[in-house]
């Protein structure tokens, strides 16, 4: 079993990396991504459901992702996707050392919550050295320290019918004829509440650079990178995925990529 998971995570990320560089590339054949009624996507994204869905009944909500020794960081965690956004309240928190930063906990829960990033420093730490898989085909192990996302949540009390966390962001990644697009991405709460998923403020024993998502990037072991989103303000517990961006549940979901990410 445990063979057949290692053999069909390296397959999901090597198809994934090639189909997203030669769509990126320009390549016709792969239009059909960004078509929301082709049915070759269609049948794709269903096939993403059945792969969820497999691996939430084989794999295990508590299985942890691989580990690895200090001795195998052999070099700075590789900035990627927006490295500085430009929103004006980030670039007033990034001046003032993010000092008046405070993280959010709202939607389906029992009081609406928030923390100074010096309040999640003070709690429980976990360090973690991981595998940062890319959906463009590159990985890079780094060091993560951060609180628990899941006693976080706690302290807001969430409520039985939410059943997925819409982590809102800063970062400005695309603009349009009506003004920023703000990056966002979404899991259900079996990520939200893994043991491995952090709400990260150091990277290699160092305090989160601004290019790695400070100041505060989550970590969600068991998926690709974009499911790792920077700059993090919101958390927004919700039962439903539609009401946000394209509805798709992330920004690049929105844009064609798998919602689940997982590896």
């Amino acid at each position: 079993m445990s063979r057949l998971i290692i053999d069909r995570r390296r397959f999901l990320t090597g198809s994934a990396a090639l189909g997203s560089t030669m769509a990126l590339a320009g390549c016709s054949q792969f239009d059909f991504l960004a078509q929301r009624d082709n049915p070759i996507r269609n049948a794709i994204e269903q096939a993403n459901v059945l792969t969820y869905q497999a691996q939430r009944a084989l794999i295990g909500d508590q299985v942890l992702a691989r580990e690895y020794a200090a001795s195998e960081i052999r070099q700075g965690m590789k900035p990627n996707g927006s490295t500085e956004p430009t929103t004006a309240e980030y670039m007033f928190l990034r001046g003032m050392n993010f000092e008046p930063y405070r993280l959010t906990i709202k939607g389906m829960v029992d009081k609406e919550v928030s923390f100074s990033l010096a309040e999640l420093r003070n709690m429980p730490a976990r360090s973690q050295i991981t595998r940062h898989d890319c959906v463009e085909g590159w990985s890079c192990i780094a060091k993560w320290t951060g609180t628990a996302l899941g006693p976080v949540l706690d302290q807001a009390g969430v409520k039985p019918g939410a059943r997925y966390c819409v982590y809102h962001c800063y970062d400005n990644i695309q603009r349009s004829i009506s003004g920023d697009i703000l990056y966002y991405e979404s899991s259900d709460l079996v990520d939200a509440y893994h043991p491995q998923t952090i709400l990260s403020y150091g990277l290699n024993d160092a305090v989160l650079p601004v290019s790695n998502g400070a100041p505060i990037r989550l970590r969600i072991e068991r998926a690709l990178g974009y499911k790792q989103p920077k700059y993090l303000h919101t958390i927004e517990l919700v039962d439903d995925l539609s009401p946000f961006g394209q509805g798709k549940g992330g920004y690049w979901p929105d844009n064609g990529y798998d919602w689940y990410g997982g590896i």
